[in-house]
Order: C-alpha cells, then sequence, then structure tokens
C-alpha cells in the first residue's frame, strides 16, 4: 500500500437489519452452548418488516425455545416503541431449522470414518482464514475501523440509556482517516446515520450527533477545521431496520473484522459454533498476528492459512508483515508454528471457545475488545514473549 492516502472503513449499530439477525443467531448458539458445550450450530437468520425467519442446522442436547430467544434479542436491541413495525411483541417467526448432515459430522468429529484419512477432528469446511494486526491503537487495530466502532458504541450507549428520546436502533457510522508516511494524522470526515422518531428536526440532530457523539470519542487533535461531518446526509431517517431493508445473518463480515485493511477470507462468524473454522479460525488468526505485534516483532502483520473440510492441520500458513518487520517474515512464520497449533480442536482449546461467549462478539467488531478478555480470549497478548524469544 502506498505511504500516502485516504482510508474509510465503516461500522453499524445493533438495530442495523443485518446486525439484529446477527444478534438472533448468536443469541441462538449461546443458549445452546450454555445448557450443551458440545452442541453443532449453524443458524441463520433473515428478518423483513414483521417477519423473522430463523434457519439452519443445529444437533445438541439442549432444548431452547427459539421464538423466546427471538423476542428476546429484538427486545434487547430495542425495537419497542408503538410505531415499530418491526416490534419484539408483534413479529411472525418461522423456525426452520434442521440437524447437522452426518456426512458433514463425521468429517468434523473425532472418530475414525470410511474415507476419512485421520480420527482426529477435522475443519468443519474447506476455506481460508486471515488475522490481522498494526500499532495504529491501543486495540492494536486500523484506526478508521476502530473510530468508526466507537462512534457505533457510543450512539447505542447514549440510546439505551434514555438520554435521547428521538434516537431510533438503527445507525451507521463511518469514518475517513488521512496516512502519511504510512501513519494516520487526520479526521478527513465522519458520517453518521441515525434512525430517529418523526417528530425531531434535522438541526437537533446534527448538533448532538457533533457535539455528543463525536467530539466526545474522537481524538481531538486529529479533527480539525477541515474535517467534514456528514450527519444524516439523506435528511430523513425515519424508517429504518427490517421495515426499511432487509436483513441476513454474515452479511456483515468487513465490519466484523479489520473494516478493509485487512483482508478477509469471506466466511462469515456469527451463528456459528466454534467447530466451524470460518470462526474459529479466524478468530484464532487474529490472536497470533495480534502477538506477532505486540512482541514487537513488526508494526503491521497479517497471517493466513487455509482448511480441507474434515482435515485437522491447515493445508498453507502464510505471514505477511508488509516490509515491517524486525525479522524475516519467513523467521517470524517458523516461529509461529512452535509457539501456535492451528488444529481445530487445539483452537478450541487454546482459546477456551466452547462456552456462551458469542454475544459479547456480535456488535462492534469481533476484533479489538480490550475489556473482557476472560471471554474475548483472542485479544490476549500472552504469547508475545514466547514468539520473540523463538525467533531465530
Amino acid at each position: 500500500m502506498k505511504k500516502n492516502y485516504i482510508f474509510s472503513s465503516e461500522s453499524v449499530g445493533e438495530g442495523h437489519p443485518d446486525k439484529v439477525c446477527d444478534t438472533i443467531s448468536d443469541a441462538v448458539l449461546d443458549a445452546h452452548l450454555e445448557q450443551d458445550p458440545r452442541s453443532r450450530v449453524a443458524c441463520e437468520t433473515y428478518a423483513k418488516s414483521n417477519m423473522v425467519v430463523v434457519g439452519g442446522e443445529i444437533t445438541s442436547k439442549a432444548r431452547v425455545n427459539i421464538n423466546d430467544i427471538v423476542r428476546r434479542s429484538i427486545a434487547g436491541i430495542g425495537y419497542l416503541h408503538d410505531d415499530d413495525v418491526f416490534h419484539a411483541e408483534k413479529v411472525f417467526i418461522t423456525n426452520l431449522l434442521t440437524r447437522q448432515s452426518p456426512d458433514i459430522a463425521q468429517g468434523v468429529d473425532a472418530r475414525a470414518a470410511e474415507g476419512k484419512d485421520t480420527a482426529e477432528q477435522g475443519a468443519g469446511d474447506q476455506g481460508l482464514m486471515f488475522g490481522f494486526a498494526c500499532d495504529e491503537t491501543p486495540e492494536l487495530m486500523p484506526a478508521p475501523i476502530m473510530f468508526a466502532h466507537r462512534l457505533g458504541r457510543e450512539l447505542n450507549r447514549v440510546r439505551k440509556a434514555g438520554k435521547v428520546a428521538w434516537l431510533r436502533p438503527d445507525s451507521k457510522t463511518q469514518v475517513s482517516v488521512q496516512y502519511e508516511n504510512g501513519r494516520p494524522v487526520r479526521i478527513v470526515n465522519v458520517v453518521v446515520s441515525t434512525q430517529h422518531s418523526a417528530d425531531v428536526k434535522h438541526n437537533e440532530i446534527r448538533n448532538f450527533i457533533v457535539k455528543e457523539i463525536v467530539q466526545k470519542v474522537l481524538p481531538a487533535e486529529m479533527l480539525d477545521k477541515k474535517t467534514q461531518f456528514l450527519i444524516n446526509p439523506t435528511g430523513r431517517f425515519v424508517i429504518g431496520g427490517p421495515q426499511g431493508d432487509t436483513g441476513l445473518t454474515g452479511r456483515k463480515i468487513i465490519v466484523d473484522s479489520y473494516g478493509g485493511m485487512g483482508r478477509h477470507g469471506g466466511g462469515a462468524f456469527s451463528g456459528k459454533d466454534p467447530s466451524k473454522v470460518d470462526r474459529s479460525a479466524a478468530y484464532m488468526g487474529r490472536y497470533v498476528a495480534k502477538n506477532i505485534v505486540a512482541s514487537g516483532l513488526a508494526a503491521r502483520a497479517e497471517i493466513q492459512f487455509a482448511y480441507a473440510i474434515g482435515y485437522p492441520d491447515p493445508v498453507s500458513i502464510c505471514v505477511d508483515t508488509f516490509g515491517t518487520g524486525k525479522v524475516s517474515d519467513e523467521a517470524i512464520e517458523e516461529a509461529v508454528g512452535q509457539i501456535f497449533n492451528f488444529k481445530p480442536a487445539a483452537i478450541v482449546s487454546q482459546l477456551n471457545l466452547l462456552r456462551p461467549i458469542y454475544g459479547k462478539t456480535t456488535n462492534y467488531g469481533h476484533f479489538g475488545k480490550i475489556d473482557d478478555l476472560r471471554s474475548i480470549t483472542w485479544e490476549k497478548t500472552d504469547k508475545a514473549a514466547a514468539l520473540k524469544k523463538a525467533v531465530k
């Protein structure tokens, strides 16, 4: 990437229709893991107007009330206003969940099967995953996506605290950051679109968002007189959520990861138990990349690895430090292989993933959350010293 450029990343609020679906899918997953940590869950949700469709494959000993989970999830987001077409107590729910295919299960389970090369637990699917980290923020995440998440998180906090009666659940944020010599130096523009009640004026919305949200959460030294604030740029955002647009699980994968600055393998996260490497291996990639940067071996690091369904070992591993490494990428890659185990069962064990923790990941990014390392274990930097020592 060139050294002088402007880079933009977006985030979306809990009430965004796609995030409504992610929230429901992760709530279904957590409910099953709470009763049966060995549950196999692949839950997808679709929402439009006053309807929710939940589908996918679940094999579990757990007994859960899907309709209750859906309504509680929607209520927790805040779709409880009398004028909401999409309302927690009024939505129609269709349940299309079935059991996991036994053909997939035999490849994933830690048992021998005809045609399977090993009795070890295999990857839940073929695919490629990326992990990324950089030293631009305390979270070791790219600045644009972290700034966008900060705006969305504060907007949600203020709304749920009841401080502003006209705020509604659906929202989007976007931040464009100017880089000089590869480092973030200023914020060029900020875009915030928030759903609101019909009785509030646009000027009141704009003044509140700029003063009480933007200027309170973004670094003052990166805002200047030239920074452009685009607040509800269409002029009106009353109809939102699944009433205004369809929602679908897994459609915000760039919001969920690195805001486009780090690459993404294409697999979504929400609604999937950790036997699915789309999720667990992406978390592992972040864990590895973050420890590389935390060790001081590089200012920016990306790792890619890939799997074949039913096979335990990754078929490839590649580390790239984009020219910022203190040693060669090959040396870091070799050290990574010594410190970390990329087999699916080992990932689950190393990161302690068989727990109902996934509702904490759904909104404002699956990466960069450092306030609860007991749950978000892939944000730990506990392998940094060992990694540095292992480099030859």
